[in-house]
């Protein structure tokens, strides 16, 4: 059918494009089907479910949804390694459902558009079960919605806006989500103990303008203020956008009234150009910048730069992370710098055990469906069961028709009704070479 062949060139002129042309083609293509006056035999006059296996005994089809470029791309680009060695792990022992399991990974570019395209192409295009991503929250926003109609389990290595957790108790996502990173209601409360543990009295704030940024200055604005502290910039809080030409106003801003700390929920690319421009200004000598998990690498430092003498900008900064605390982290670590020759970064962990619950909860269900994975992903995830950390050994327990618990490497992966867990942070600081480490761990303050 010549309709096909033109379906086909158009589709593989666009994977080789932006995944913002995605939806264009798919749209152009649907239309040359429905003009088809020759059906094949097998066509039944209607579109299959999306996420319907085409034949009996097709394997479990997942995809990777992470930013490869971008404004992430730095903390970003390690995460489709994990996603794929877990992937690998389980393969070597036996795949899912008796078949190897296929990965499609996709780059959202840290963009909204492109993601939600990407995740358009995977879902309808790819047909996969279930999805791991993305990692911005505004990109997790743009395609959580894309799943859940496509009936596609989305599970989340890093999206931390506290908006998902009130979306899912609305309904939203029907079960279609799930995260292995907490929720900023949490890091933000963590956030606040670290300013009020350092004896900050007055604290600013500037964010991006995103969900993830917004939803985290709210929620630490009330748990500081709760503690005793005192925001100078409550009434006018800085919010950057992260397409603005340049970001001086906005520095300028966030440092005015002479803050002990300036609390600074950034994306790399664009927070870097904010942080050099409160340094040119002379704003930021003497007052502590408290950083988060979006701009946790060396890389961002770099971004930031030195001062004429020499000393990173950044000296001295500290910051929060969720932490990786599972029992399969030794695991874990000793697996990737083997098979990577790579430190495991943030959000490693976090990637490989998204991974691991999509594959365990298709063999629970004994189906390589959206629809199944749904059904089954807090029972692998959460008690009752044998606790179990290790891939290999959990997927034949499942096998064998046993009850797991998975212990994970990111920490004990037990996911709510909300599609949430708990986790701990890390405290992390930028050493004089410019190199971050860990010093502290900080709990949520309520």
């Amino acid at each position: 059918m010549r309709s096909e062949s033109i379906m086909n060139s158009l589709l593989t002129q666009y994977r080789l494009k932006s995944p913002l042309a995605w939806g264009l083609a798919l749209a152009f293509s649907s239309s040359l089907l429905v003009g088809c006056n020759n059906p094949t035999p097998t066509d039944t006059g209607t579109s299959p479910s999306p996420n319907t296996p085409t034949a009996s005994g097709e394997g479990l089809k997942l995809g990777a949804l992470l930013p490869v470029t971008g404004d992430l791309s730095s903390i970003g680009a390690n995460m489709p390694e994990a996603v794929k060695l877990a992937v690998d792990e389980i393969n070597a022992c036996g795949g899912v459902n008796g078949q190897p399991v296929t990965l499609v990974t996709e780059d959202t570019q840290t963009d909204p558009t492109a993601g939600g395209a990407a995740m358009t192409k995977l879902a309808e295009v790819d047909r996969v079960a279930g999805v791991v991503g993305a990692f911005a929250s505004s990109v997790s926003g743009a395609a959580v919605g894309i799943a859940a109609q496509n009936k596609v389990m989305l599970i989340s290595p890093g999206s931390t806006s506290p908006v998902f957790t009130d979306q899912a108790k609305n309904g939203e996502f029907n079960g279609y989500w799930a995260r292995t990173a907490p929720p900023d209601t949490y890091q933000a409360q963590a956030l606040a103990a670290l300013a009020q543990k350092q004896g900050f009295e007055n604290v600013s704030t500037v964010v991006i303008n995103n969900d993830y940024g917004v939803g985290f200055e709210q929620q630490f604005v009330g748990s500081f203020e709760k503690a005793g502290g005192k925001l100078t910039n409550k009434e006018q809080p800085v919010r950057y956008d992260p397409k603005a030409a340049t970001l001086d106003s906005e520095a300028a801003a966030a440092f005015a009234n002479n803050p002990d700390a300036v609390a600074a929920v950034l994306y790399a690319e664009t927070g870097s150009i904010l942080l050099q421009a409160a340094y040119k200004q002379g704003l930021s000598e003497g007052v502590t910048v408290l950083l988060t998990d979006g701009v946790y690498s060396e890389d961002f430092v770099e971004q930031v730069g030195k001062t004429p003498d020499g000393k990173y900008i950044l000296e001295g900064a500290l910051g929060t992370v969720p932490g990786a605390d599972g029992q399969a982290l030794d695991a874990f670590t000793t697996k990737w710098n083997e098979k990577t020759g790579k430190d495991v970064t943030a959000f490693v962990p976090h990637s490989w055990d998204a991974t691991i619950l999509l594959m365990l909860a298709a063999e629970a269900a004994k189906a390589n469906t959206g629809e199944a994975i749904q059904s089954k992903i807090r029972e692998v995830a959460n008690a009752p069961g044998t606790e179990v950390s290790d891939p290999c050994e959990a997927i034949a327990l499942v096998r064998d028709g046993e009850d797991i618990n998975y212990q994970g490497a990111s920490g004990n992966v037990d996911i709510d009704e909300n599609g949430d867990v708990v986790g701990s942070y890390d405290v992390w600081t930028v050493k004089a070479d410019g190199t971050t480490e860990v010093i502290d761990k900080v709990s949520p303050t309520e």
